[in-house]
């Protein structure tokens, strides 16, 4: 794997981009990057969650012929992850959700536009055709019904809308590491932007100068509201009274494919399948909404049992590497998005960056699909994994299942003999 950038020398895991971001960007937009609710306890459960679950793999299986590409809404993809939807990513990177959008495009994966986006979401369709647009929905009836027009007209052909933000989570992680909404410029940022100057320059710097100051581009149908103004917070909030019944007045109106994000109970998933959603993405918003809330990987086999195989079951929050795409997939998520590396890696090198990120996931899933030993996503399963020291069957059962497989001639020594 080439990396001619002098940055992705030592980016050897999606970890890596953590630490590289970090020194680059301003402590505020970092903090707000990496920050979570309250005392984090959601985003630490979203990475225990991966720990206790081990792999049973089986060998002699004949890996040489293995594909990760994945199906999702009728179009093959080339691996079974997409970058998740990340608010406010052009201030990280330059173009941020241009980049990530075409960085997406160029490695056969899908992207969500964040609807907290700085970038108009007419740019990231013409750029990438093929993005999908999440949408924080406004507070009446009537802005919603604009802002679902608006996307319509935009061509994206997938619609996420964002469940798990009723109000707005506890920030004051974000205020102790120095990020304010609105954006306060005073003495503080600009010693901050002083101290990082490839970030200043070459991302704060570069976008004054070709587009001006920054503003959420995406919250309403033909509202702009610019990062410093005193009302930025008020656009973002007002979501307490949205129920399902608007929510089924966006599946009547909107003629595309509809996600909704955020849910984390069976009741709920079953309704959205029942008011004609076709996928919903198991998050807890990467635990910045509802601290204590759990790892969605905790009730991914619930959730696919619950929806039956007609709802697509996607799921996103603390997912680092290949190892933790196939634990997902194995507990019966069809597909994987990831957020905060793709962002990391997109402010460390542009697209370069982000095609590295890629390459490195989808080089370890491919490694650890031949461990597992299985050619296919689609041979994925409960049996691969043993959680918490249980093996998910007993010796008997794991017997019977030898024996039923030389039945069916999949033995070497029964095959030959026949």
């Amino acid at each position: 794997m080439s990396t001619p950038h002098r940055q992705l020398r030592r980016i050897h895991a999606l970890d890596d981009f953590e630490p590289a971001a970090r020194r680059l960007l301003p402590r505020p937009i970092f903090g707000y990057v990496y920050g979570a609710a309250e005392t984090g306890a959601s985003q630490r459960d979203n990475r225990n969650a991966f720990d206790e679950i081990g792999f049973l793999p089986r060998v002699l299986n004949n890996v040489a012929q293995r594909t990760q590409k994945r199906c999702l809404f009728g179009r093959e993809w080339s691996s079974p992850f997409g970058v998740a939807p990340m608010g406010v990513s052009a201030l990280t990177a330059y173009r941020g959700d241009v980049v990530l959008a075409e960085s997406a495009a160029r490695a056969g994966i899908p992207m969500i536009m964040s609807g907290s986006s700085l970038t108009p979401m007419e740019d990231v369709a013409r750029a990438a055709p093929e993005s999908w647009f999440q949408a924080y929905l406004p507070p009446t009836l009537e802005r919603i019904e604009a802002l679902v027009d608006r996307v319509a007209r935009a061509s994206f052909g997938t619609l996420v809308v964002t469940v798990d933000s009723a109000v707005r989570g506890n920030v004051e992680n974000y205020r102790r590491a120095g990020f304010t909404s609105p954006l306060q410029p005073d003495l503080a940022l600009l010693w901050q932007g002083l101290t990082h100057p490839r970030w200043s320059i070459g991302t704060f710097l570069r976008t004054l100068a070709t587009t001006g100051m920054p503003h959420f581009e995406n919250t309403d149908n033909d509202k702009r509201t610019p990062v410093v103004a005193r009302n930025v917070v008020r656009e973002f909030s007002g979501r307490a009274h949205l129920d399902w019944q608007a929510i089924a007045r966006i599946r009547d109106q909107w003629r595309g494919r509809m996600v909704l994000k955020g849910i984390m109970h069976p009741a709920d998933a079953v309704r959205a399948g029942r008011l004609g959603i076709d996928g919903v993405i198991v998050s807890n918003h990467g635990g910045r909404q509802l601290d204590g809330a759990v790892s969605p990987l905790r009730v991914l086999p619930v959730l696919r049992e619950a929806v039956g195989p007609r709802t697509a079951l996607m799921v996103d929050s603390g997912f680092r590497r290949g190892s933790d795409v196939l634990k997902a997939l194995a507990l019966g998520a069809d597909f994987v998005f990831i957020g905060r590396p793709f962002n990391y890696a997109a402010a460390t090198a542009g697209p370069a960056g982000v095609a590295h990120a890629a390459k490195i996931l989808a080089a370890e899933i491919d490694t650890n699909m031949g461990l597992l030993g299985i050619n296919s996503l689609d041979e994925l399963g409960r049996g691969h994994l043993v959680i918490r020291g249980e093996l998910p069957y007993s010796a008997a059962e794991n017997a019977g299942g030898a024996r039923a497989e030389e039945e069916r001639g999949s033995n070497p020594r029964v095959s030959s003999r026949a």
